[in-house]
């Protein structure tokens, strides 16, 4: 059987920034669920259990003898390792899209410390606002393909407090035991894509934003599937 793809969005960010790669997964005979990280800023901090909960619900309602395969998209790259760790069903690969890296220690900080003093200057009471509004408008419009894609996309973020950048996301040992892979759209995740290649890992590069899976979701759809391959994770047919 082949694995579910398991698409986790940023909690900056809604659902609608895999959407379309799962409903194109689908079209492709591959079973796909985006959990939604929606309420994640409704729970108290530290708010990486709300991001756990949420997946491991989703995972859980998928078919019993299924496996999975966790594809995380920027921040919610950090969270792979425990949702590795608390899936309910076996993982058969990691796969990090344009996304953050967990450290190699016990924990990892969500946000750097220029990255914090950049974002204490834009809370309003005890939330930041959405995410594409921390931006210039001439790095935002580029990340989406059309305007009714931006609406829809900017409608559904969150306004997260900063406490949800001041935590730390605990790293279980072992949990890149599985296959892992970094699909790489550009900088500044070229970083992050240097160390997963010093981890070993797979690395693929599919140039564009940081929302290109929105922009082009064909192109990174066949990106996941080739890299799933690639990693053993599918035995390479669609159902």
């Amino acid at each position: 059987m082949q694995p579910e793809f398991v698409l986790v969005h940023s909690p900056s960010v809604g659902p609608l920034t895999w959407t379309p790669v799962a409903d194109r997964l689908r079209e492709r005979g591959f079973a796909s669920v985006v959990p939604s990280l929606l309420d994640v800023a409704d729970a108290d901090p530290p708010f990486w259990p709300r991001v756990v909960e949420d997946v491991t619900a989703a995972i859980d309602s998928l078919d019993q003898d299924a496996s999975v395969l966790l594809v995380a998209h920027s921040n919610a790259g950090l969270f792979v390792p425990l949702l590795a760790a608390h899936a309910p069903r076996a993982v058969r690969g990691c796969l990090f899209v344009d996304a953050a890296l967990p450290t190699l220690a016990e924990a990892t900080p969500v946000a750097p410390a220029e990255l914090l003093n950049f974002l204490r200057s834009k809370v309003s009471g005890d939330r930041l606002p959405p995410w594409t509004q921390w931006w210039d408008e001439e790095d935002v419009a580029p990340m989406f393909p059309n305007p009714q894609l931006r609406a829809a996309v900017t409608a559904e973020e969150p306004r997260l407090p900063l406490a949800y950048y001041e935590q730390t996301v605990p790293v279980p040992a072992g949990w890149d035991d599985v296959p892992c892979g970094y699909l790489l759209f550009g900088p500044p995740y070229d970083e992050a894509a240097a160390d997963a290649r010093r981890r070993g890992w797979l690395i693929e590069e599919l140039p564009g934003q940081h929302l290109h899976q929105i922009v082009d979701p064909d192109a990174t759809t066949d990106s996941l599937i080739g890299m799933a391959q690639r990693l053993g994770a599918t035995d390479g047919t669609s159902r």
